[in-house]
């Protein structure tokens, strides 16, 4: 059994379990979902520190613990900051290691991936990689324990080829997938939220040719998830908004995060 342990604990979240389950359930627990909301096949969610967009992300997260019985397995795909990577990439190991346990990965959907040539199997980008790795506590929270999970990181990539990757992975019923990225970054708060806006609509819109390099640092998944909405018809709604100066940041130099569902 192989298993990768956590990089970003006591950084982007705690390391301490009972804080951790604690922190979380509090975001959780300030979310409304409406009783008659149904589950969306996709969902983007932000990937910073969860004092910054934890309670955007659980915009996200209590949609999914409303469902959770629904919910047989989940995709992430989140970009690659650390190591360079050109298209995609799915880790190899058994296991992935939160503070809150273990969360087996889905080895069948894994090797789908790989063997249509749509993802290398490589756990070098994974290893540092805190896009992907701050969704799994949130995960672990709202889902049915032993729900397996299919990691993908995201280098430069064409829209098509990542929409033709996640419309494979979601293939099976049951599937959630989820797209890791943050907006805007380093922007007097006033000048992000203009480009964000931007960013939005182009993502309401479904137009990802209007999604640049410097709008998301999530760039390369959310365009293939914007591409795979306009091919399945999906509508895109935005969840909430916020950038890193409503929670704790200084409003001289933000990053912007959003969450969106798509159906």
């Amino acid at each position: 059994m192989t298993v990768r342990e956590p990089a970003v604990a006591g950084k982007f979240y705690p390391s301490d379990p009972d804080t951790l389950r604690t922190l979380v359930g509090s975001l959780l627990a300030d979310v409304e979902v409406p009783v008659d909301e149904a589950l969306a096949p996709a969902y983007v969610v932000p990937h910073a520190g969860y004092r910054f967009s934890g309670p955007t992300a659980a915009l996200v997260y209590a949609r999914l613990a409303a469902h959770a019985e629904r919910i047989a397995r989940v995709l992430l795909i989140g970009p690659s900051h650390f190591v360079r990577l050109a298209g995609c990439a799915v880790s190899t190991v058994d296991r992935w290691a939160t503070p809150l346990g273990e969360v087996p990965l889905d080895a069948i959907g894994r090797n789908t991936l790989v063997e249509a040539g749509a993802a290398e199997a490589n756990d070098e980008p994974h290893q540092p990689e805190h896009s992907l790795e701050v969704q799994v506590p949130f995960l672990q929270a709202v889902l049915t324990p032993g729900t397996p999970i299919l990691p993908v990181a995201a280098g430069p990539a064409n829209a098509d080829a990542v929409a033709d990757l996640l419309a494979v992975g979601i293939r099976r019923p049951g599937t959630v997938l989820l797209c890791s990225t943050d907006l805007s970054h380093y922007h007097p708060d006033a000048a992000a939220r203009a480009q964000d806006a931007a960013t939005i609509r182009a993502v309401l819109e479904r137009s990802p040719d209007r999604i640049g390099v410097r709008d998301a640092c999530g760039v390369f998944g959310l365009r293939g998830l914007t591409t795979l909405a306009a091919r399945a018809g999906w509508t895109p709604r935005l969840l909430g908004y916020a950038t890193s100066a409503d929670t704790i940041g200084p409003p001289d130099r933000v990053v912007g995060y959003a969450a969106f569902a798509l159906s």
